[in-house]
C-alpha cells in the first residue's frame, strides 16, 4: 500500500492525457461504437455470404439444367410418332377451357386455325376441367360456339387449379394467382413438355417457367392485362371498385401501402411478359397497356378475337318480337368485372322512368356462364338485387345455355347492353351489333375504342358509364321511331365484318408464325 496516494494516470502534472480523452468520448457514446462493430460485424461476413449466394446460385442453375435436359428427353420421347419422325407439340394452357366465354371462343378458334396449317403436329389443352371428359370439352365447345375441331386434341388434366382461383386468396389476390399459376404450370410441364407453348389466358408468370425449363417457344393472347395503369389511378385516386375495398379508399396509408404493392407487381408483371416471344392483344386497349408494361413492341400485334359474325347475318334486322314490348338482352360471363348489378339497378330506373311502352312490356334477359360456385352464388345475388329492387318478375337468368337458344334470344332483342368498365375488347358486344340489336356498350376500354365507333359517319350504337345514363339511354333507344333503330342495326351489322372468324385466322396465323421457324 503506497505511502501517498497516487494521483490518477489520466491525470498527472494537472494535465488530462490526450489518450484517455477519447476513451472518454467513446464512453459518453456507447451507441456510436455499437454501430461501428455491428458494421465491422456484417463486413467480415460480405466475401462469406456472397460466396454462399453464388455456390446456392450456381447450384441452382445447375439443378433447372438437369432437369431441362431430362425435359427434353422427355420430349423426345413423347412427341416421335410411329414412323419414327418428330412431331411439332403445340400446347394451349387454359385451365378454364370448359367455360362459355370470349375467351374460349379464341382458344377453339385457335386450335381450328392452326390444325388447318400444322395438320401433322400434336396438339394439347393443360385444362383444370377434371369433373368432365376431353369429349365432353369438345361438344361443348360446338354446342356454345358451333366450333368442332378437324383433327384430335389431347387434353392435360391439372389437379391444382384451385391455385389460381381468387377466392383461394382473399387479400394479396394478383400475387396469390400469380404465383399460384407457376404451381400450377409446374404441374402442367411436368406432365407434358412442348415445342410450342401459348397462354390463351393471361397467366404470363408461367412464360419464364416453360421457356427457360421446359425449352418452348412462347406465346400469349392476351385479352386482359393482369395490372393495368387504370387499376393503379384507382389505388393512388383512392377510388372505390371491384378491385378496390372501400376500406381501403378511406385510409390513406393502406392506400399507400397497396399502390406500393401495385407498382411493384407491375415490375414483375412486366419482367416475365417479356419473356414471351410472341404476344397478340385482342384491342387497342389492351395494346397500349401491354406496351406500356411488357415494353414488347417489336413482337407485339393487334388480333381481334373471333366473333361468329356470319352465323348471325340470318336474323332478319326488322323488329317482329314474338311478344309484344321489348327485350333487354346482356351476354357475358357472371364475373364480377361484367357489373350485372349496373344493368339491373339501370332497368329498374327504366321501368320507373314515363316511356311511351308499358313497363310490363319490358324484360331483361341476362345471359352468361358460369365457371364456378363463386359465380353461381353471384347469380343468386343478383337474384336478390332484383327482388330487393322490385323488378324480378321482369328480370330472366339464362345460364349456360346452347348457341341455338342464345342466338333466338337475340333475334328477339332490341338492345343489347354491356356494362363492364374498361373491357378488354367485348366479343358480346359484337354478336348483339351481327345479330340486329341496338348496342349499349360502356363507355370505356374496347367497346369505346375499337367497336361502337362510326361506321362511314353513321352512328352504330350507344355508350354509357353511370344507372342514370344507361336508363336515359334505354329510354332514349326505346323512344326512336322504327325507322331510325333499323339504319342503326344496318351501320352496326355492316360495321363488325372485321371481327369474323376468317379475319381472326388470317391474322392469329400470321402473328404465330414466328413460333414455328
Amino acid at each position: 500500500m503506497p505511502l501517498f496516494p497516487q494521483e490518477p494516470i489520466e491525470k498527472r502534472n494537472g494535465r488530462e492525457l490526450p489518450e484517455f480523452r477519447g476513451r472518454l468520448k467513446m464512453a459518453t457514446a456507447p451507441g456510436s461504437w455499437c454501430l461501428c462493430e455491428l458494421l465491422r460485424f456484417f463486413y467480415s461476413l460480405f466475401l462469406p455470404g456472397l460466396i454462399v449466394c453464388g455456390a446456392l446460385c450456381v447450384c441452382l442453375v445447375l439443378v433447372l439444367c438437369g432437369i431441362r435436359l431430362m425435359l427434353q428427353r422427355k420430349k423426345m420421347s413423347l412427341s416421335t410418332s410411329k414412323n419414327g419422325r418428330k412431331q411439332m407439340v403445340i400446347a394451349f394452357f387454359h385451365p378454364y377451357c370448359n367455360a362459355g366465354g370470349g375467351g374460349e371462343r379464341v382458344l377453339w378458334c385457335a386450335l381450328r386455325a392452326l390444325q388447318k396449317k400444322y395438320p401433322e403436329a400434336v396438339y394439347i389443352v393443360y385444362t383444370g376441367d377434371v369433373n368432365v371428359t376431353g369429349q365432353q370439352i369438345l361438344e361443348g365447345a360446338f354446342r356454345r360456339f358451333n366450333i368442332r375441331l378437324i383433327h384430335p386434341v389431347k387434353f392435360v388434366f391439372l389437379k391444382k387449379r384451385y391455385l389460381v382461383e381468387d377466392s383461394h386468396y382473399p387479400h394479396f389476390t394478383l400475387l396469390g394467382q400469380s404465383l399460384g399459376s407457376i404451381v400450377l404450370g409446374w404441374e402442367a410441364l411436368m406432365q407434358y413438355v412442348p415445342d410450342v407453348y401459348i397462354d390463351s389466358m393471361g397467366y404470363a408468370f408461367t412464360f419464364p417457367l416453360f421457356k427457360y425449363v421446359g425449352g418452348c417457344q412462347i406465346g400469349s393472347y392476351v385479352h386482359y392485362p393482369t395490372i393495368s395503369t387504370d387499376m393503379l389511378s384507382v389505388v393512388k385516386n383512392q377510388s372505390v371498385g371491384f378491385n378496390n375495398a372501400a376500406f381501403i379508399t378511406r385510409n390513406p396509408f393502406l392506400s399507400k401501402v397497396k399502390l406500393i404493392y401495385y407498382y411493384l407487381f407491375a415490375f414483375l408483371y412486366g419482367l416475365v411478359g417479356s419473356c414471351s416471344d410472341v404476344v397478340m392483344v385482342n384491342s387497342s386497349w389492351t395494346l397500349n397497356h401491354i406496351l406500356a408494361l411488357w415494353k414488347v413492341g417489336h413482337c407485339t400485334n393487334i388480333v381481334y378475337p373471333p366473333c361468329d359474325v356470319q352465323t348471325f347475318l340470318d336474323i332478319p334486322l326488322h323488329e317482329k318480337q314474338k311478344t309484344p314490348g321489348h327485350l333487354l338482352v346482356s351476354i357475358g360471363q357472371f364475373r364480377p368485372e361484367k357489373d350485372h348489378s349496373l344493368q339491373i339497378r339501370a332497368f329498374a330506373k327504366l321501368l320507373c322512368k314515363k316511356t311511351a311502352e308499358s313497363p310490363s312490356l319490358l324484360k331483361l334477359i341476362l345471359i352468361g356462364g358460369c365457371r364456378n360456385k363463386e359465380d353461381e352464388l353471384r347469380v343468386n345475388q343478383l337474384r336478390r338485387l332484383s327482388e330487393d329492387l322490385g323488378v324480378q318478375e321482369h328480370v330472366e337468368f339464362k345460364i349456360n345455355i346452347p348457341f341455338e337458344e342464345l342466338k333466338n334470344y337475340l333475334s328477339e332483342a332490341t338492345i343489347g347492353l354491356h356494362t363492364m368498365w374498361n373491357e378488354h375488347f367485348g366479343i358480346g358486344v359484337v354478336e348483339c351489333m351481327a345479330a340486329g340489336t341496338i348496342i349499349l356498350a360502356h363507355n370505356s376500354g374496347g367497346p369505346k375504342l375499337d367497336i361502337v365507333i362510326p361506321h362511314e359517319g353513321d352512328i352504330t350504337g350507344f355508350l354509357a358509364e353511370t344507372e342514370d345514363g344507361y336508363a336515359e339511354t334505354m329510354a332514349h333507344i326505346l323512344s326512336l321511331s322504327a325507322e331510325k333503330r333499323l339504319q342503326i342495326r344496318k351501320n352496326a351489322r355492316a360495321s363488325v365484318s372485321r371481327f369474323s372468324d376468317q379475319e381472326f385466322e388470317v391474322t392469329f396465323l400470321s402473328s404465330v408464325e414466328k413460333l414455328f421457324k
